[in-house]
């Protein structure tokens, strides 16, 4: 077994002597660079995040901002990732080391005020500095809006990151103010290599332990040996349990680097999306493709988060306010489950038995989406929530209706925050199927879908006003279909 390394700021070290549990955001600390900041320990803040080097979706490596406060240290074997510190180059002997163009843009327009959330802020900035693709508009003035720069900056790359005291204004600014990287900025160059190989991890402290196989049937194998085991893919839900609720597993499996849960493919009939793919890597694969996940997408928590979450971690982890699962329920996917004795497919209005609970067996992890083709011609999210982005649902539904002639020829709704599992408006799909798409067609159809689930009264909304939602989300899919066809 190899000793389990990382390299950070291009120097190689070892984890050990860290606990399987520790998370990157300790080890750096840890070993001195304190740059990366505990501001909430749930991946919310984004003063924790750094720069990862991950497989590409235009290039080689794409340098990727993660949350460092979620990521335990071992799933980072093998792995290359830069800090704030790290960003920076040497100057002159005697000098001090050059500012990175980020963090000169952030000085200069004075994007930092107490500085813990800087460092953060920097980085996640980095990440889209160097996203291949990014580039100022032919029409400057026309590209440029709140959200994206003259300079192709898109601000939703920030979307992670809370800053308390200095204003976004500034910030704003100095994002929109970078060029782009410089022929010898060894980053960007960094790029065009291949990245980091994934690591058979076997990282052992105490009882503890943290396992990455090579293939998915050694994965399958040790999983039917070890039932128990935690499976993880980004962390970004299981980062919280151990963070916040100091949850410790004897053993973590890392599905993350997987390459059999890592395909894309389109077939003439569906569409598979590996489980451990990022949900940036299939926004950016499948570049609108899907137009139902395409809408998904930028309301699915921040960048931060979706540079590590997967459709499988969703999925498995069965929340009832998860927000892919609507999409996908109206999308008709369904899911693969794999255990050391081969495959099956089940529905995805069958996957869930209950609150956080599947049909999934001791044994089984997800390796895949399918979603049939083809697809509904209207669709839509609509996500009911207190900020307009990076925020839990209190009600998302999900649209994918099939219109012929002004008919519905087929209807299915996906709903999520209103019962104890993301479930299928049966009863509003019914009385859609088969009418006109009228007026008085959505209005019946819109009172049935008020009644469906057992919606409760919480913190972020009341019961009454998740079944007003659900009948108001159909009554504006039905405003805008109209509209549309007007103009």
């Amino acid at each position: 077994m190899v000793a389990a390394r990382i390299t950070v700021n291009g120097k190689e070290a070892p984890i050990a002597p860290a606990a399987p549990h520790t998370t990157a955001l300790d080890y750096l600390r840890e070993r001195g660079l304190t740059g990366t900041k505990e501001g909430c320990a749930e991946g919310e803040c984004g003063a924790c995040s750094v720069l990862v080097a991950r497989p590409g979706v235009h290039k080689p490596t794409d340098w990727v901002a993660v949350n460092a406060c979620l990521v335990p240290v071992a799933a980072l074997d093998g792995q290359e990732i830069v800090t704030s510190e790290g960003l920076a180059t040497a100057g002159r002997p005697g000098t001090p080391p050059l500012l990175h163009p980020v963090q000169e843009e952030m000085a200069v327009r004075g994007g930092s005020q107490c500085g813990y959330c800087t460092p953060g802020f920097v980085c996640s900035m980095a990440a889209e500095y160097y996203r291949p693709g990014r580039c100022a508009p032919a029409d400057a003035a026309a590209g440029h809006t709140a959200e994206h720069g003259p300079n192709g900056f898109d601000l939703h790359a920030l979307s992670g990151n809370l800053c308390r005291c200095t204003g976004y204004r500034p910030i704003r600014d100095a994002a929109f103010a970078v060029g782009m990287p410089v022929e010898d900025d060894p980053l960007a160059r960094r790029r065009e290599q291949a990245p980091p190989p994934p690591a058979a991890t076997e990282y052992t402290q105490g009882d503890s332990s943290f396992v990455r196989k090579e293939t998915l049937s050694e994965t399958l194998e040790l999983l039917r040996d070890r039932p128990d085991a935690v499976l993880v893919a980004g962390s970004t839900d299981r980062g919280v349990e151990v963070n916040i609720r100091s949850r410790r597993a004897d053993c973590v499996i890392a599905l993350d680097r997987l390459a059999e849960l890592r395909q894309l493919r389109i077939e003439s009939d569906r569409l598979e999306i590996g489980a451990a793919l990022t949900l940036t890597e299939i926004e950016r694969r499948l570049d609108g493709r899907v137009p139902l996940l395409a809408e998904l997408f930028p309301q699915f928590a921040s960048r931060l988060i979706r540079n590590s979450a997967t459709l499988g971690g969703n999925l498995g982890t069965g929340s009832p306010i998860g927000d892919s699962p609507p999409v996908l329920l109206a999308l008709e996917a369904s899911v693969v489950l794999a255990d050391a004795d081969g495959e099956r497919e089940v529905p995805l209005a069958d996957y869930f038995t209950g609150y956080r609970q599947s049909v999934r067996r001791p044994g089984e992890l997800i390796r895949a989406v399918r979603i049939p083709l083809p697809l509904a011609r209207v669709t839509a999210f609509h996500k009911i929530a207190k900020r307009r982005f990076d925020d839990i649902s209190s009600v998302a539904v999900a649209f994918a209706l099939d219109l012929d002639d002004g008919i519905v020829r087929k209807a299915r709704i996906g709903l999520g925050g209103v019962a104890a599992t993301p479930i299928r408006a049966l009863p509003a799909e019914a009385a859609l199927e088969g009418r006109a798409w009228s007026a008085e067609t959505v209005e019946a159809a819109a009172l049935l879908l008020e009644a469906e689930g057992t919606p409760m009264s919480d913190h972020r909304a009341s019961a009454g006003y998740r079944s007003a939602m659900l009948g108001q989300s159909l009554l504006k899919l039905y405003a805008q279909t109209t509209e549309a066809v007007a103009s």
